[in-house]
């Protein structure tokens, strides 16, 4: 794709961190809901029509999206759970969904891609063109190669991973133990990459004492913060070690915790939970930050 036409298709589209940013001050939310339709756990209502063109799923995305979106920051489906099942289009037309009904709710494609060459660029075009994602989280495996094709997309959104949930990620990310760990030199990188002001960081709530060193070490860069509900990830910790300058300056995803919080009434639970780990954010955000005159 030649840069004319890159501009071309991204003229009069709201920039990804801006539609963040009014999130987190017309809505006053620094949440995400993570939109993983597993449909094992689909409830009976939606689970009963999955067989038809799995048109349950996509409904229950839908009733999830509406009952949260005035409570919300942004959107993160996960890829996974809708290509296991050869869903692409399904997973296409919730993002569609989202833009025509709530378009001022970014939408975050949780795909974690890393390649190189024109495997890269392919990536870049399913991500941004395909799927008309906000935003992509990526691999910084490759190196910087593996990046610049999302760069790019100016007014998209790129989520490097940096310093991931999942208790096995300490072998390389906090590798060496004397020296600066790999998590921090992908901090540093993502910092170079970010001529645009559209690179940002995937830093776990489990881990609160390693987001903190990346919020000191990128400043007002926002952070992606998935562990936060099932996972277990302190709240109050992220909050204290991970806001930005403003007091804002997390993505705070919750998936799981949201989605079925309540099998027999999903879009209500849905909503009570989204609305409850929302003002239970701005309650500790008001103690951690009481100059801060809004999220």
């Amino acid at each position: 794709m030649t840069q004319c036409a890159i501009l071309a298709f991204v003229i009069n589209r709201v920039p990804f961190v801006d539609k963040i940013r009014q999130g987190w001050e017309v809505r006053q939310s620094l949440l995400c809901v993570g939109l993983d339709p597993d449909l094992k756990r689909l409830p009976e209502r939606y689970s009963e029509r999955v067989n038809r063109k799995d048109e349950g799923l996509l409904t229950f995305c839908h009733d999830i999206v509406d009952a949260t979106a005035d409570r919300v920051c942004a959107f993160k489906p996960q890829v996974a759970y809708f290509a296991a099942r050869g869903l692409e289009s399904q997973l296409a037309d919730l993002i569609a969904y989202v833009h025509q009904h709530h378009a001022d709710v970014p939408v975050i494609l949780d795909a974690k891609r890393g390649d190189i060459g024109d495997t890269a660029k392919l990536y870049a075009i399913e991500a941004f063109e395909r799927y008309d994602a906000d935003a992509v989280t990526v691999n910084p495996y490759l190196g910087a190669e593996s990046i610049s094709p999302y760069l790019d997309y100016p007014d998209r959104g790129v989520i490097v991973l940096c310093r991931t949930s999942n208790p096995g990620s300490a072998w390389l990310q906090q590798y060496p133990e004397q020296g600066e760990p790999v998590y921090l030199r992908v901090a540093r990188a993502a910092a170079e990459w970010n001529g645009n002001g559209n690179v940002m960081l995937v830093a776990g709530a489990t881990y609160p004492e390693q987001l903190g060193a990346i919020r000191r070490l990128v400043g007002d860069m926002p952070l992606l913060v998935p562990g936060v509900g099932t996972q277990g990830g302190d709240l109050e910790a992220v909050l204290r070690a991970g806001v930005d300058s403003r007091g804002q300056g997390l993505i705070i995803n919750a998936s799981r915790s949201v989605l079925y919080a309540d099998p027999d009434s999903p879009a209500q639970g849905a909503a009570s939970a989204a609305e409850a780990l929302r003002v239970e954010i701005n309650r500790l955000l008001a103690e951690i930050c009481p100059q801060r005159a809004s999220v």
